[in-house]
């Protein structure tokens, strides 16, 4: 075992005032308390399941997990059944794979199926915190672009229909003389608009209000 102060995880120092679920699924007693106590070591929040089952009884919990530690072979639903079952349901958790059996064919399946880590047992204890490390980065990034999304969309339904109409077309590429000619309405009146798009929008260039409108996938002609 490596000494607790030797553990490298950089996620967890980096956002030390942040705490980050890890759910494990094994069906070994002596397997969940051994990782239980290592993530617990490092920072993490761990929540331990025996089987995909007795996970699936807490699924609305799975919205709070950062990573999921799942055992391959389990009794009842094993975890690759599992992962495809969360893939069915679209819902989006970094998994890392471990297992007592080397076998070659079930890891690739689990990481073209989009897991992050396979390791077999016995694993090195800094090759797991890597791993969920890894998981846990990939959550923090995917829940901060969420956020980031929701907050444009926001600033999105605040723009009046006229405004949507102008930041389509601004976005295009068209001038606003050719937005004046194409909504019937005088120059001065489309940079007015405009004007209140970029504000609304937050947007410091016209650059940065086209990368918002592709993000929110708005037609040129909102």
């Amino acid at each position: 075992m490596t000494p607790k102060n030797e553990y490298k995880n950089p996620v967890i120092q980096q956002t030390s005032s942040a705490r980050s679920t890890v759910f494990i699924v094994d069906d070994d007693a002596s397997v969940r308390e051994s990782l239980h106590s290592l993530l617990r070591s490092v920072g993490y929040d761990v929540e331990l399941f025996q089987t995909v089952e007795h996970l699936l009884h807490h699924r609305e919990d799975l919205a709070e997990a950062a990573c999921l530690v799942l055992d391959v072979r389990l009794p009842g639903q094993s975890g690759l059944e599992l992962q495809r079952t969360l893939m069915k349901a679209g819902i989006v958790l970094p998994i890392v794979f471990i297992t007592g059996h080397g076998d070659i064919p079930i890891s690739v399946a689990a990481m073209k199926a989009g897991a992050i880590e396979f390791l077999t047992k016995p694993f090195r204890d800094q090759d797991l915190l890597d791993a969920v490390a890894r998981g846990a980065e990939q959550t923090r990034v995917r829940q901060a672009e969420t956020a980031a999304l929701s907050e444009l969309r926001q600033r999105f339904e605040t723009l009046s229909p006229r405004e949507r109409e102008v930041m389509g077309l601004v976005c295009s590429g068209l001038l606003n003389k050719q937005i004046a000619a194409e909504l019937h309405l005088s120059e001065i009146t489309v940079k007015v608009h405009r004007g209140k798009v970029m504000r609304k929008m937050h947007a410091r260039s016209l650059p940065e209000l086209v990368r918002f409108a592709d993000r929110l996938a708005t037609p040129p002609k909102a």
